[in-house]
């Protein structure tokens, strides 16, 4: 029996009473609501429901990967970045293998966040160590990315992983993750980054010519800082700081607001303003002075810039609770399966961000962290809060873009407002999904159009949750394997 596990109907926003939660993938849900239930806030729900995506998604996230978190709590919006540095005595860099491995950020996040958890960071792991211990079922699309970066993955380690072998719709079991998880859970940092886990680490790095050592997994991979905030329509964009390139998207809204543009010209504009911000991608460690550059672009005729690249990774996670907190979040490890290196005895993939070292202020250094494509956005404004993320890599910017402009700035709704057709600009080309109202007027502005299946996965996927006054929401795009729960 064939079974289409994707909905062209547009998902309703879901109301709640203690939170919700929307995220990747329907157990990471589950997780989530599961610890509003047992008393947890959004923060409980936000780390429950990313541990299991690093269960059920380790090609697109992992323990050995990143998380960035945007989180509003008490009426202010901090910004977890969760994403290590390359090692100190690095000398040179890869974009695959061991030499592409920064040192991974997603347990410091955690570790950073459970002060703010009402339950603790060990209840909140123990849906995915069920998960891991029990088995899940692999989907279609786990294991078509297992079958395309096979050899890359036995050559890094990988060849007795289970998931190598199993097929669509069999039972995985790992039961290394699993006890990894529960060193997490009684531990906390010290069960990631220090005893078994970061002596394989370290052993399989040196292994394959890495210079990482004991001095950079004891520094912190992971930081409290302060986002980038834009006035938009009467609301406020709150992005990711560098190493995030979440600036791209406030200087396209800050251009959008200086610029007077109208609703009809939504799709070009827009293009055009994705186009402008990613020549500075490399500049992002200027941060909010970004704000400052002026976009100059044609209203009427396509650029043609290469602009965005075409890869795409990430999932996204997103909850909100009824005492006034929201959280917009998404976790990775770059590449699918990131740098193909695998831990055997720990369960768990490292990522290549190495791999995103380019030139100018992003160019590689020992100790410095890469640009990161992962940029969650948080909206703040008179009806309440909206924390919204999406994967996708350069199309992360491009989606919440688009969101943003019909919803905020043109007045639709953020359910139509998601699942509205999309366009991707990536590699010169423009992805326009069919049924795009668009489509010809883009065509006739000069763009090199590629008219594309509706819910392509590179359009993205949303996720979102925020607070609608006093009352928790979330939603889910009917792209990919999304969805959304409530408690």
């Amino acid at each position: 029996m064939q079974l289409n596990p994707f909905s062209s109907v547009p998902r309703p926003a879901l109301a709640g009473d203690r939170g919700a939660v929307s995220a990747a993938h329907p157990l990471a849900v589950a997780a989530g609501q599961q610890m509003l239930i047992e008393g947890g806030n959004a923060v409980d729900a936000l780390v429950a429901a990313q541990a299991v995506l690093t269960v059920v998604a380790p090609d697109a996230c992992g323990l050995g990967g990143d998380a960035f978190v945007l989180l509003e709590e008490a009426g202010e919006v901090t910004a977890i970045n969760g994403a290590g540095a390359a090692p100190l005595g690095a000398e040179r860099i890869a974009s695959s293998g061991p030499l592409s491995v920064m040192v991974p950020g997603i347990v410091d996040c955690w570790t950073l966040l459970a002060p703010r958890m009402a339950c603790g960071l060990g209840p909140a792991l123990q849906f995915a160590i069920r998960l891991a211990h029990n088995g899940t079922r692999v989907d279609p699309g786990l294991a078509a990315a297992r079958d395309a970066q096979k050899s890359r993955l036995e050559a890094g380690g990988a060849g007795k992983w289970p998931l190598i072998k199993v097929e669509p719709g069999a039972r995985l079991k790992q039961p290394e993750l699993a006890q990894t998880l529960e060193a997490i859970a009684f531990e906390g940092r010290a069960g990631f980054y220090g005893g078994q886990v970061a002596a394989e680490m370290l052993k399989v790095l040196s292994e394959g010519g890495s210079d990482m050592t004991e001095a950079d997994l004891e520094r912190p991979a992971a930081m409290i800082t302060t986002p980038v905030a834009v006035a938009f329509a009467d609301h406020v964009v709150h992005v990711q700081p560098p190493a995030s390139q979440g600036a791209l998207l406030a200087m396209c809204l800050a251009a959008w607001e200086a610029g007077d543009y109208t609703s009809a010209e939504r799709a070009h504009v827009g293009v055009e303003l994705t186009l402008a911000v990613f020549e500075y991608r490399d500049e992002i460690a200027r941060g909010i002075d970004l704000l400052s550059e002026v976009l100059e672009i044609d209203r009427a005729h396509a650029s043609l810039k290469d602009g965005p690249r075409s890869y795409l990774h990430t999932a996204g996670v997103c909850t909100s609770d009824a005492e006034g907190r929201s959280a917009a979040s998404l976790v990775s490890v770059f590449d699918d399966f990131g740098s193909g290196v695998f831990l055997p005895r720990s369960g768990f993939v490292l990522n290549n961000r190495g791999g995103g070292f380019t030139s100018k202020g992003n160019a590689f250094a020992p100790g410095k962290r890469p640009v990161h494509t992962l940029a969650p956005a948080l909206v703040t404004g008179p009806s309440g809060t909206c924390a919204i993320s999406t994967p996708g890599a350069d199309g992360q910017v491009q989606s919440l873009l688009q969101v943003m402009l019909d919803w905020l700035a043109s007045g639709t709704s953020l359910t139509d407002a998601v699942a509205a057709p999309r366009w991707r600009s990536e590699d010169g080309k423009l992805l326009v999904e069919k049924g795009h109202p668009a489509l010809d007027d883009l065509s006739r502005n000069g763009h090199r159009t590629v008219p594309t299946e509706a819910g392509d996965m590179r359009f993205g996927a949303i996720t979102a949750a925020g607070r609608h006054g006093n009352t928790p929401f979330a939603l889910a795009d009917w792209r990919r394997t999304t969805w959304a729960g409530v408690a």
